[in-house]
């Protein structure tokens, strides 16, 4: 079930919070609950993904993303992820989450996600390839940047970015199974 109350709390908890560059890292404090965990007491790699949401959202609306979508009656769409798990979380434990917006290219807005142990650790971390969509199809990211009053030039994507976009490409669509 999708974390709607936890997702409300985050938008009224940050509603007023300053806004952020572009690409200004977005930090939330969270607690993985006994409905988020698996078999092995642990946050579950399903929910993991859905919690991102939770940094992702007000992420847009500290950076201005939020208010473009409202007024063109735009959406947003993980069309594509990569993720990295590296150490647990169990039941009733408190971790950081930080989201950010890498950059962009002619099609895409890369973002990642990072959560964090309260000593530090890195637990996991997701690359997202997102898209601002209408009812048209995608939104260019300059026309989306421009209607943020952004600049749309795009810092220079990291190679690990690039590199991931790259492999990606060669993956064969459909899958042949």
């Amino acid at each position: 079930m999708y974390p709607v109350i936890r997702m409300a709390k985050e938008i009224v908890k940050f509603r007023n919070a300053p806004a952020l560059p572009i690409t200004g890292t977005h930090v939330s404090q969270h607690i993985c609950w006994p409905w988020d965990i698996d078999l092995w007491m642990e946050l579950n790699n399903g929910r993991t993904l859905t919690l991102y949401d939770l940094g992702r959202i007000p992420l847009a609306i500290r950076t201005g993303l939020w208010g473009a979508l409202k007024r063109n009656k735009w959406g947003i769409v993980v069309a594509g992820n990569t993720t990295r798990y590296r150490r647990r979380v169990q039941a009733f434990q408190k971790f950081e989450m930080r989201s950010r917006c890498l950059g962009w290219d002619d099609r895409w807005i890369w973002l990642e996600h990072a959560m964090f142990t309260e000593s530090g650790e890195c637990t996991s971390h997701v690359l997202i390839r997102g898209a601002v969509t209408s009812k048209k199809g995608m939104i260019p990211p300059a026309q989306v940047l421009a209607e943020m009053g952004q600049d749309a030039t795009s810092p220079p994507l990291p190679e690990f970015v690039t590199a991931w976009a790259e492999a990606d490409l060669k993956r064969p669509w459909p899958p042949q199974m």
